[in-house]
């Protein structure tokens, strides 16, 4: 567990060992495959997304790498795509059943009704907001899934929220890796990245909580 927290802490290190080892075609690979299931299997919730996209740009930046960020950026946005579209074809087949049990081996339930809740609020706009918000962004689709959605509207924002998601963090991390700062503070931006990303969950666990608060007071009352 200690070295898989040190792994998404300083993930732009152990890209560039990873890089060295087995070279850029596969780190392509690597990299398609990691996005793929931490959006497209939701029992991989826990894979990085926002910091990992954000160091693999900056891999693109420096100078002499291998690595382009013209064949990085749509293979990732392919990924992205796909993953969530498996990920929605799995929830319409399968979800049911794992939604009405109170207890599953492979599924977090309060995931799931997380999922849900976000989705109940912002409706099929979930599909492109939950790109940014970990966990979610995972059982999002799964939940559109289960709700059998409209198939085409889905694929719509599954793409628009697959390309903006990829392009802003890909893009951002190749950018600023030319600023000296994030260089030599990557490991502050990484974390940075995590913070922000949790904040949406914080304060839907707030909301959650303040809303079981008063429904107990107006209960009590």
């Amino acid at each position: 567990m200690r070295q898989w927290i040190d792994w998404i802490l300083h993930v732009d290190k152990h890209l560039r060992e990873l890089m060295d080892v087995v070279g850029a075609p596969w780190l392509y690979t690597i990299l398609f495959l990691i996005v793929f299931c931490e959006t497209g299997l939701v029992v991989l919730p826990f894979l990085p997304g926002d910091s990992l996209l954000f160091a693999a740009g900056s891999l693109c930046a420096i100078e002499g790498s291998p690595m382009s960020i013209w064949v990085l950026w749509p293979l990732l946005i392919v990924a992205a795509i796909l993953g969530d579209a498996v990920n929605y074809w799995i929830g319409y087949k399968v979800g049911p059943q794992v939604f009405r049990s109170e207890s599953s081996r492979w599924f977090h339930r309060e995931h799931l009704d997380r999922a849900q809740r976000f989705y109940d609020r912002y409706g099929a706009k979930t599909i492109i907001l939950a790109r940014f918000v970990p966990i979610v962004r995972t059982f999002a689709p799964f939940v559109a899934g289960i709700g059998k959605m409209n198939f085409f509207k889905f694929w719509f924002y599954n793409i628009t929220g697959g390309v903006v998601w990829v392009t802003l963090f890909l893009f951002a991390g190749y950018l600023l890796a030319k600023v000296v700062w994030i260089q030599k503070n990557f490991f502050l931006v990484t974390i940075g990245i995590i913070l922000l990303s949790v904040i949406p969950i914080v304060w839907e666990l707030w909301q959650e909580r303040r809303r079981r608060s008063l429904e107990s007071d107006s209960l009590g009352t």
